[in-house]
């Protein structure tokens, strides 16, 4: 079974590599892998004590964080490497203070696996949330090199937990230990002889909670508010920003708009400006100079501002539920505003509970999300409660990372 899951990363990679004569992002990961080897020779060279992380992307790494803020402060001696899988993740992170060295994963052949542990010479490593690295695993398992699963959540419709899939089970048996969200994941690993594992809830909790005590004040969101209520809309795609269109065509006046869409490329940002053409809209990059209480709709084309945003709005739509896959809502709820996002959110643990809590919404279409909001205007004691509640969940989910620190140490 081995040969065959490697001779099928054989073939993903050279998709890839055929995927980068059209694709920037395929491209970039291409060039990325190849840098590797060099960024890891030079890391070698310095024979340093390394904790390793795996992110797939971005939002992996935000998991990821807490704990390696608070292993830093355990561990001074110790250095991070953290690896990526996508371009979304490494691009944008690759320089973050927390990582003292950032790399593209290799595509996972055992040659690559032996040669970048050899390299690398972890000590422990991390693997957040769901990157399954099969030939990775078993050259940690094979050095006797420690490994974690952080924040991990499991399904019984995975294959782990299927007849033809015994041989990727055998495999999650080599970990040392998962920390894993929920009482659904715990028994389901014990179902296939997995007895190491933790609930100890997800440390994006702890990030999001950190990032929202420092309070950093964004002036020109002040000056666009002005006096208006706000809805802000976090990583859009553009199925989202049509219900989106829709919805403030019929409030604007009452609200104002915010939109950070999950892509900022030019024609995914002049394709949102002529969606709103009607709504008297300015883009980030644009506001120098401009008196921004004047305009209604705010495209906010550039990367780091989201999460400190969402602290602005009475109340958010996050992206990327009615196809790609839903966005970060931990980001929002730790606000305590009401939230909405599209039908696709079942796989998302903690989108289902905020929707079970009576705190988020899943919309089908603007329609659907029109009938909440004038609920919210109709009743403001309604409105306080949904408030309330989404923030109490937030607290409530604090101190995964302790958790986790507690088994480890």
């Amino acid at each position: 079974m081995r040969l065959l899951y490697t001779f099928g990363i054989h073939l993903y990679s050279l998709g890839i590599t055929l995927a980068a004569l059209f694709s920037e992002k395929a491209k970039l990961l291409r060039k990325g892998r190849k840098e590797t080897w060099e960024h890891l020779r030079q890391w070698g060279a310095k024979k340093q004590k390394t904790i390793w992380f795996h992110c797939a992307s971005l939002g992996e790494y935000e998991q990821g964080k807490p704990l390696i803020q608070k292993m830093r402060a355990l561990y001074p001696d110790r250095k991070f490497l953290v690896s990526f899988f996508s371009p979304s993740g490494y691009e944008i992170k690759k320089n973050d203070a927390e990582i003292d060295c950032a790399v593209y994963l290799p595509s996972d052949s055992k040659r690559h696996a032996r040669r970048f542990i050899e390299m690398v010479q972890p000590e422990s490593a991390f693997f957040v949330k769901y990157e399954y690295w099969f030939n990775f695993m078993d050259e940690l398992y094979r050095q006797k090199i420690p490994f974690y699963y952080l924040s991990a959540i499991f399904r019984p419709s995975q294959y782990f937990f299927k007849p033809y899939g015994q041989w990727f089970a055998k495999q999650l048996q080599k970990c040392n230990h998962f920390f894993v969200q929920n009482t659904v994941s715990k028994d389901l690993l014990q179902s296939i002889g997995i007895k190491n594992v933790t609930i100890t809830g997800d440390t994006r909790f702890d990030r999001v909670y950190t990032i929202a005590q420092q309070k950093a004040a964004l002036s020109f969101v002040e000056q666009f508010k002005d006096n208006s209520k706000l809805i802000v809309a976090g990583s859009t795609w553009p199925p989202d920003e049509q219900v989106l269109q829709s919805v403030f065509s019929q409030i604007k006046g009452a609200y104002k708009l915010v939109i950070a869409p999950h892509v900022i490329d030019k024609e995914h940002i002049q394709s949102i400006q002529n969606l709103f053409k009607d709504e008297n809209v300015i883009c980030y990059s644009a506001i120098e100079g401009k008196e921004l209480s004047q305009y209604n709709v705010l495209i906010i084309d550039a990367i780091g501002f989201l999460s400190k945003i969402y602290r602005y709005g009475e109340m958010a739509y996050i992206g990327g539920a009615f196809a790609t896959g839903l966005h970060n809502t931990l980001e929002a709820a730790v606000f305590g505003i009401p939230l909405f996002f599209g039908p696709h959110y079942d796989h998302f643990n903690e989108a289902v509970e905020l929707v079970n809590r009576g705190c988020a919404f899943s919309i089908h279409n603007a329609d659907e999300m029109m009938h909440e909001i004038q609920l919210f205007s109709a009743d403001e004691k309604k409105y306080q409660a949904i408030c309330n509640t989404c923030r109490a969940f937030v607290v409530q989910n604090l101190g995964a990372c302790e958790r986790i620190l507690e088994v480890i140490q």
